[in-house]
Order: structure tokens, then C-alpha cells, then sequence
């Protein structure tokens, strides 16, 4: 990525992880598609589940957000040893993380799904789905850090075909566990859990083997597992805002399904429905975002800012044109979008509207998501994790509580930007009452008003700064590299 004509570079580097990410999606529309067989119930808590099951895999997401930026710097700086050593951290970290993580979780399962809205036959079916689910957690954060540490080195294709094995094995398998067909019983929401978790077993497996193989770039050596305080810190302190920036996303995640669950399991059916469609878009925009981070890390590491910047330019373009088009082709054929996954006629209306209005938003969405990906590749994870705060808990979720339900106080002001300092002002009582639409609507003007902020902060051209100095430390290792958790933005 470090030279040559950025659009036929980028596409090369980004199709793997758009074809990548969109087979992962099929692990959530397969099940969904599935478990609409079964019951409206069984949807809701299949939908309630969403953003509880994101949360952890963007906790593993921002684990390996530093693995990205330290190993495509290294790797842009002709430091092949120094990335390995952080490959082997990478996965010592994450095992450690994902197994405190699951044990957490299964300890305050009951508590999680009553905080979150699962009542009565939806949270039978939630407490099923949830209990295996937390098994798979160690295999979700070691397949992350494989595929990040690939993606460093430049090589996108070996884990979208792992991801492509994985994916078609819980399809085959979705309806055995699922529906009962064969020998098997038939388990519900756990079949599709028990599905998932098979089918994670195996790609992460293969993946370990790969890094031990080491013929892909980046080696995983055995001895560097020993745990290295130095690369550890270094991990954490580029990492953490990435992983807050996961929380904020997966919590924010929560609170909106806990909003929608206050109106009845159609509407949070519609409402899983529709996050699993504009997951597609996610899936595109995100990987575009990893492209970049992986462009725009080379070449900071070569000592290029103006072509890194030039990359995020382009990506950015180019994913929102596409998921512009995607939208509106939604936007169109909204209750065919919806009967694909239930035949239910009032979950089919909720989402309908919930397509009619946020669709059309999704360039908005994965131009945001691409920007943040340059953050991430510059090593400023801290900008990428102020944008999703931004987006989720200052736009879109106080703003969906003030739009679907009654009057409440909000007051605004007496945040300070640099020199300036923004009044503090009362609005007094301020709310719509329009239910589930109101939801729609604040996910919508969140993504638009989110975009625009960070497209400004992209133009300061702060990210560029100190991050690449061209001298080495004692180690062989960059400055740069080790320099950027102090100079993110």
C-alpha cells in the first residue's frame, strides 16, 4: 500500500474483508432466518441477543485494533521480527481477556438479559442462546487477533476463506440444531448458538495453525508467548480507546434494544430484522475501514502522510457511493427485504418503516465507519472512539428517547472546546411521543450529524502528526510505533 495507484491497491486489499465480513454476517441472517421458523419469540430473543453478542466481539474488535496499527507500522518500517513478538502478545492478551470476559458474563446472565427487556418466553429463549454463546467468546477473540495479525502484514484472503468455511458450516448445520431435522433435537435459539459455536471452533483452530505455520507474513513463535510487559503496555495503551469505543457502540447497542423492547416483541422483532439487513452495510463500510487502517498505517510507518490521507479520501468515496445505492435499493423493496426472514404482518409493517427511514442514512454510516478505520490505522484510536460516542450517547440515544417517548428535561451546554465554552441552557421539557418511529428517526439524523463531525476532524490533519519520525529506537523498533499512544489525538 505503500506505493502505486490507490484505487486498484485499495480494492485488492479491501474486497477480501468486504466478501469477508459479509459471509461473517451470514452466521446472523442464517440464524435469524432459521429461528424465524420457529417462533415470534424466539426472534425477539434471538434480536435481543444482537447487540448483547456485539459487545463482546467489539471488545475482541478493539483488542486487536493496536495489533493492526503496531504490525502494519512495523511491517511498512521493514521490522518483520518486532511484528511477530506483537502477534504472540496479541493472542496471549486475548485469551486472557476473552475467558475473564466469558466467566463475567455467565455469572450475570440472569441480571444481563432482565437489564437489557427479556421477559417471560423471550427470556427462556434469550438464557438459552446466551449460555453457549459465552463458550465461544475465547474463539471469537482468537480468531480476531489472527485475522488482525494477517491483515497487518497486508494479506486479507486467508481469513475471509477461513470465514468462508466457517460461515457455510453454520448454514449446513443451522437447521439440524435449530429445527430438529435427522437425529438431532430440535433446541431453538441454543441450536443456533450451539451452530455458531462449532462452526467459530473450527476457523479458529485452522487459524492458529496458520500463524504457528507462519508462511503468511507474520509468524506466531512459541517462546514469545512468555508475557512481555513492554509489548503488553503498548498493546493496552493503543488498544483501550478502541475497545471503549466497542463498549460504546455495544452498550449503546443495548440501550437501544432495551427502548425498543418497551414496545412489544413485534417491533423488537422488526428492529433485530432490520440491524441484521443494515449489518450489511457495517460489514462493507467495516472492512473498507480495515483496508484503510492497513493503507494508512504502512505508509505513516514509510514515512507518507499525504498518500495515507489520500487512501482514506478514496475509500471514503467509494463506500458511500455503494452503500448509497444498497440503501436505496432497500429503501424501495422494503417488505420483501422483511419477508425473507418472517411472515409475520405487523413485525413486516414495523419494519418497513424502520427501512423507509434509516436506509437512506447508511452511506452516512459507513463513511463515518471508514474515517474512524484511518484513526485506527494511525495509531489515534482515541479520535475513532470520541466519533462513536459522538454518534451514539451525545446523538442518537438521547435523541430516541426525546422522539418515541413522552416529555423530558434535557439541558445542554457547558462543554468546553479548546478556548470556547459553550453555554449551559435549559430547553426545559422537551418530547415527541412517537414511538418505534422516533427510534428510527434518531438512528438516522445520529449517522448524519456523526459523519459531518468527523469528516471535519479528519480535515485537521492532526492524525499525520508525530506519528512517523524515521528514527529507531536501541530495539530496532520505530519511534513512531512507539510513540503513538502518547500522540493520539
Amino acid at each position: 500500500m505503500t506505493s502505486g495507484a490507490i484505487p486498484p491497491k485499495l480494492f485488492h486489499l479491501a474486497w477480501p474483508l468486504v466478501l469477508g465480513n459479509l459471509l461473517q454476517t451470514l452466521y446472523n441472517l442464517a440464524d435469524m432466518f432459521w429461528v424465524g421458523r420457529v417462533s415470534t419469540d424466539a426472534v425477539a430473543a434471538v434480536s435481543l441477543m444482537f447487540p448483547l453478542s456485539w459487545m463482546f466481539v467489539s471488545t475482541a474488535m478493539g483488542l486487536t485494533a493496536a495489533t493492526i496499527a503496531l504490525v502494519s507500522q512495523h511491517i511498512g518500517a521493514d521490522n518483520d521480527r518486532r511484528a511477530d513478538a506483537i502477534v504472540a502478545q496479541t493472542c496471549l492478551l486475548a485469551t486472557i481477556v476473552s475467558v475473564a470476559l466469558a466467566i463475567l458474563g455467565f455469572a450475570t446472565r440472569h441480571w444481563l438479559l432482565f437489564w437489557i427487556g427479556a421477559r417471560d418466553a423471550v427470556y427462556v429463549e434469550a438464557l438459552a442462546y446466551i449460555e453457549v454463546i459465552f463458550l465461544t467468546l475465547p474463539l471469537t477473540f482468537l480468531f480476531f487477533a489472527f485475522r488482525s495479525s494477517l491483515q497487518g502484514a497486508g494479506d486479507t484472503k486467508t481469513a475471509m476463506w477461513l470465514v468462508a468455511v466457517s460461515a457455510g458450516l453454520n448454514i449446513v448445520i443451522d437447521p439440524f440444531f435449530i429445527l430438529g431435522w435427522g437425529p438431532f433435537p430440535a433446541l431453538g435459539t441454543q441450536g443456533a448458538a450451539i451452530a455458531t459455536f462449532i462452526a467459530r471452533l473450527v476457523a479458529t483452530a485452522i487459524g492458529i495453525w496458520i500463524l504457528i505455520r507462519g508462511d503468511w507474513g507474520v509468524k506466531l513463535h512459541v517462546s514469545d508467548l512468555k508475557p512481555d510487559p513492554a509489548i503488553l503496555r503498548r498493546l493496552i495503551s493503543i488498544g483501550y480507546p478502541a475497545t471503549l469505543d466497542g463498549w460504546a457502540r455495544s452498550f449503546a447497542a443495548v440501550a437501544m434494544a432495551a427502548l425498543v423492547a418497551r414496545f412489544g416483541p413485534a417491533a423488537t422483532a422488526a428492529y433485530g430484522i432490520g440491524v441484521r439487513l443494515m449489518s450489511v452495510s457495517w460489514t462493507v463500510a467495516g472492512a473498507v475501514g480495515q483496508a484503510t487502517a492497513t493503507g494508512v498505517g504502512q505508509n505513516l510507518g514509510a514515512n507518507t502522510p499525504a498518500r495515507a490521507a489520500s487512501i482514506t479520501r478514496t475509500a471514503t468515496l467509494a463506500t458511500m457511493l455503494l452503500l448509497g445505492a444498497a440503501g436505496g435499493l432497500v429503501w424501495l423493496f422494503p417488505a420483501t427485504a422483511m419477508r425473507i426472514f418472517i411472515d409475520d404482518p405487523a413485525t413486516i409493517a414495523e419494519g418497513v418503516i424502520f427501512l423507509r427511514i434509516v436506509a437512506l442514512s447508511w452511506a452516512f454510516f459507513g463513511g463515518l465507519m471508514v474515517i474512524q478505520g484511518a484513526f485506527r490505522g494511525a495509531g489515534h484510536t482515541k479520535a475513532a472512539m470520541a466519533l462513536s460516542m459522538l454518534s451514539r450517547w451525545i446523538f442518537r440515544i438521547p435523541l430516541a428517547a426525546g422522539l418515541a417517548f413522552g416529555a423530558v428535561s434535557i439541558t445542554v451546554g457547558g462543554v468546553s472546546f479548546g478556548p470556547f465554552t459553550v453555554p449551559e441552557v435549559d430547553l426545559g421539557y422537551v418530547g415527541f411521543g412517537w414511538g418505534p418511529e422516533g427510534l428510527w428517526w434518531a438512528y438516522a439524523t445520529a449517522a448524519v450529524a456523526s459523519f459531518v463531525i468527523g469528516v471535519l476532524w479528519f480535515l485537521r490533519g492532526t492524525w499525520t502528526e508525530g506519528v512517523v519520525d524515521g528514527k529507531h529506537s536501541d530495539e530496532g523498533v520505530p519511534h513512531a510505533v512507539d510513540d503513538l499512544s502518547e500522540d493520539d489525538d
